[in-house]
């Protein structure tokens, strides 16, 4: 699921009781703590253009976004 669908179940979910308000805020500290969820940096971009012949795809997106976690871009 996409972060702007989730946003949007997040905004129908407080609306509905408080059961659903308790769900949506699980569900929007999960949003802002995922890492799957970030931007990729521009030096991890950068690095994966140089590497790679295509970008983007899949494997260079893969590869920038673990540089990005090991730190090292």
């Amino acid at each position: 699921m996409s972060k702007k669908k989730l946003k949007k179940v997040v905004k129908e979910l407080k609306g509905a009781s408080k059961m659903h308000a308790g769900q949506a805020k699980k569900i929007d500290s999960i949003l802002k703590q995922s890492p799957m969820l970030k931007k990729l940096s521009a030096g991890c971009k950068a690095a994966a253009r140089r590497k790679f012949d295509v970008y983007p795809s899949a494997y260079a997106n893969m590869w920038a976004s673990a540089q990005g976690r090991k730190g090292k871009c």
